[in-house]
């Protein structure tokens, strides 16, 4: 018997739809195996949701910041406590493989521990007033109901970046997880109802993006949306919200790149190439799907990467001999397939994978062979625009100035990576890469918590997760002063 689920949280309670519509929750392994359905939100659920938010706002607010923070303690213990069964969960619903599942867990513990501290730091900054027994400082203040849009590929890392900060800064939630894995969500939502949550401080809506995400960015009650996921759709988010002078953060697409210069240790840029392209079948927005590779090295990089991929297995994610699991669904299957076809009517050669896998144990799933071309050049739409799936390609460059060029030549900016044992490329490499991720002898896939993370470019809007400032996506400043001369003092020096 399938699970249903045709709830939305508001307010503590759990409430039906109010459309009464559901829709799929599929294993992208086998699409034979429906996990569950959920309640397809609409603009009457948000609203519902929004408004108990916007009424525990008030109380929330003024908890003080260790109690906040000690619900996010208490969360990330039951994540760790239950890693394994989430994880298998995870690789069910998602279908990454057991391996990544466990990392994407262990990813929302490390920050549930790393951002717990902040509710006894939150730290502003005293400074000296101009004037005599005057004393300045500054302080963070919450922006109010946070509307939180999440991605699937991180089902439970990503929504642990919005959600911790956003809470333990004072905010209250209404939080709209991706359609392909809300499952993992609930289970996330359900942890914060056991520690003791107050009502209302996070409200739960699941549903599609152009119902009920559009009306999570359009409420009025919603005073700052942070969202994760395609460029188009943030482009229209930052539109909406600049409109509605709302604070927006986005983190949007990439084209990562490995930059592997002739010094480079080939075994490691070899394996770090091959990882960072296809873990999780190339769906990380810091996946490697472009390669600068030296002429000097190109043909045994490219001869040794293929060997390399040729080696990994295909297969569900829930398998644990499973390399590379599938794609995430059948419509992300057909955009992949459809950019292959692009990259070789442009004249790249296609030099392993390129097909789907759809025989016999792979015949109910979203399986498409690893793919690497050569002969890229940086104009071809295959080196420019995000595939999203298991596909790179190796472009060819002189030195490391035209290698940085190549890098620099997209309209995104997140993550670069560049394997040298030459100084003076490393320090070239950092000082000139327009990303907001840069890897020396590492690959571009592999964000740790106490790391600002975040792109330049269309990649986002400025904004960054995790680390030291993950607090500014969900407060703002507020300038403090307490004059105790006992009389009127005027700046600037007026008499």
């Amino acid at each position: 018997m399938v699970d249903e689920y045709p709830d939305i949280l508001a307010g503590g309670e759990w409430m039906t739809g109010h459309s009464g519509e559901l829709f799929e929750d599929r294993n992208p392994a086998d699409r034979d195996d429906l996990i569950a359905t959920f309640a397809a939100g609409d603009a009457i659920d948000i609203d519902e949701a929004a408004q108990a938010a916007k009424a525990a706002y008030p109380g929330w607010m003024e908890t003080p910041a260790p109690q906040r923070a000690d619900y996010v303690r208490r969360v990330g213990l039951l994540l760790e406590e239950r890693k394994e069964e989430l994880a298998v969960l995870m690789s069910r619903e998602m279908g990454k493989t057991l391996r990544e599942s466990r990392a994407d867990i262990q990813e929302g513990i490390d920050f549930a521990i790393y951002m717990a501290g902040e509710g006894r730091r939150m730290f502003g900054v005293t400074t000296r007033s101009e004037l005599p027994n005057k004393f300045s400082m500054t302080v963070r203040h919450p922006i109010g109901v946070a509307g939180l849009i999440t991605p699937w590929n991180f089902p439970i890392a990503i929504p642990t970046w919005k959600l911790f900060p956003a809470l333990i800064a004072g905010n209250t939630v209404v939080f709209k997880p991706a359609e392909d894995t809300p499952l993992l969500a609930l289970k996330l939502v359900q942890m914060f109802e056991e520690v003791g949550l107050p009502a209302g401080v996070l409200n739960f809506v699941t549903g599609l993006g152009e119902e009920a995400g559009a009306a999570l960015v359009d409420h009025d009650a919603v005073r700052c949306v942070s969202f994760t996921g395609s460029l188009d759709v943030g482009r229209m988010i930052n539109e909406k919200c600049g409109r509605m002078m709302k604070r927006c953060s986005l983190e949007l697409g990439s084209k990562n790149i490995l930059i592997v210069m002739p010094d480079a240790d080939l075994d490691l840029a070899v394996e770090a190439g091959a990882w960072g392209a296809f873990a999780t079948s190339g769906q990380r927005c810091t996946a490697t799907s472009r390669m600068a590779v030296h002429g000097s090295v190109l043909d045994e990089f490219s001869e040794r990467l293929v060997a390399r991929v040729q080696q990994y297995k295909v297969g569900p994610g829930t398998d644990p001999s499973t390399d590379l699991a599938p794609v995430i669904n059948e419509k992300q299957k057909e955009r992949v397939l459809e950019y292959i076809g692009v990259g070789q009517s442009e004249g790249a050669k296609m030099l392993t994978g390129g097909h789907t896998l759809d025989d016999g144990e792979y015949a109910k799933g979203n399986f498409i062979a690893p793919t690497v071309f050569r002969d890229m050049t940086p104009d071809m739409r295959i080196a420019q625009e995000e595939i999203f799936g298991p596909v790179t390609g190796i472009i060819e460059v002189g030195g490391v100035d035209e290698a940085i060029e190549v890098a620099n030549s997209v309209q995104y900016g997140l993550s670069a990576s560049i394997y040298t044992r030459d100084i003076t490329n490393s320090f070239k490499a950092i000082e000139k890469l327009e990303f907001g991720v840069v890897y020396i002898n590492a690959p571009t896939i592999g964000a740790e918590v106490q790391l600002p993370f975040g792109g330049m470019k269309s990649t986002g809007n400025g904004h960054r997760e995790a680390g030291p400032v993950a607090l500014d996506e969900f407060t703002e400043w507020k300038a403090v002063s307490v004059d105790f001369s006992g009389k009127l003092q005027k700046s600037q020096g007026i008499d």
